[in-house]
């Protein structure tokens, strides 16, 4: 299929996409940016999207904040059209208190959706499933937005509501992610049925452990879930199970069972609410063991 009837708009920086998307919703009109488009042209071809305008980013990667990535102290910045091969790349940038979100890209698509794709993009895009998304939650992401009233900073915790909805207002463009909490221990894992598909369900964890008492048990945990509900969740009730536990099997497994007995997902074409949660116990328990293996191996102080 092909799209619906759209024009098109070059912005030349972020003040001229904030004033464009302003200028063409009050004209009626119902603008999307597009940046690597690999989200929405597909949504578009399908026609599940139907935007009237398209305003195009792309003159924005010449401003080397909108693709840069660094620290800041304990914190990771990372500009909004930066692409997902870029991170996957920058493992000496990242450091290991955010190697999870390098590692993760592997899950991202195949190699040309990920050298054309863009963090805020698949953020704001909202998909359940979308690795950026669950990292976000996982690591205390803040979305940094610009619009009519200056800039504005929208924690993940708050940014996404449901199917392909988040808190970003449609005139608004997000300039910057900044990962907040570090997570030396921690990855990401999913299953889909072909490599490259969208996920069925994909879990991201973090241990948080006593860095001098390697053996001792953990202080806590984050688990995040994706397509078991319409926007990427924590689950408290699985993390409960990690706060005072000895890291092994054991505890792996019963924070799995307590992730799956927790949700309640959804009957689709890509597999029933209870093959799901079958998923979920499977993928959980294995992203803790590969995110614990994979401190042990390298132990890194925080």
């Amino acid at each position: 299929m092909k799209p619906a009837a759209f024009s098109y708009h070059r912005a030349h920086d972020v003040a001229d996409a904030v004033g464009l998307l302003g200028e063409l919703a009050a004209a009626g009109e119902e603008p999307k940016l597009i940046a690597g488009g690999q989200s929405l042209i597909p949504m578009m071809n399908f026609r599940l999207a139907r935007p009237t305008v398209l305003v195009d980013m792309g003159l924005l990667r010449r401003d080397p904040a909108m693709s840069s990535i660094r620290r800041d102290g304990s914190e990771l910045r990372i500009g909004a059209l930066t692409t997902h091969r870029a991170v996957e790349t920058a493992g000496h940038t990242l450091g290991p208190e955010f190697d999870v979100i390098s590692r993760a890209m592997r899950w991202v698509g195949h190699l040309p959706i990920r050298s054309r794709g863009t963090v805020a993009g698949s953020i704001v895009h909202g998909d359940a499933t979308a690795e950026w998304c669950l990292l976000a939650l996982l690591l205390d992401a803040v979305i940094v937005a610009e619009g009519p009233n200056g800039q504005r900073e929208i924690p993940a915790a708050e940014m996404f509501y449901g199917f392909y909805a988040t808190a970003v207002e449609p005139d608004e463009v997000v300039v910057e992610v900044r990962f907040t909490r570090p997570a030396p221990r921690a990855a990401l894992t999913e299953f889909a049925r072909r490599h490259g598909d969208f996920a069925t369900v994909d879990a991201a964890v973090a241990l948080d452990a006593d860095p001098v008492a390697e053996a001792g048990p953990l202080t806590g945990g984050r688990v995040v879930l994706g397509g078991v509900a319409p926007a990427p969740i924590r689950v408290p009730e699985a993390e409960a199970v990690l706060a005072g536990g000895v890291p092994g099997p054991d505890l792996f497994t019963a924070c799995g069972e307590a992730a799956a007995a927790a949700i309640d997902p959804p009957d689709d074409a890509a597999g029933t609410g209870a093959y799901r949660r079958r998923l979920t116990r499977t993928l959980v328990a294995q992203a803790l063991h590969e995110a614990w293996e994979e401190s042990t191996s390298d132990w890194v102080s925080v």
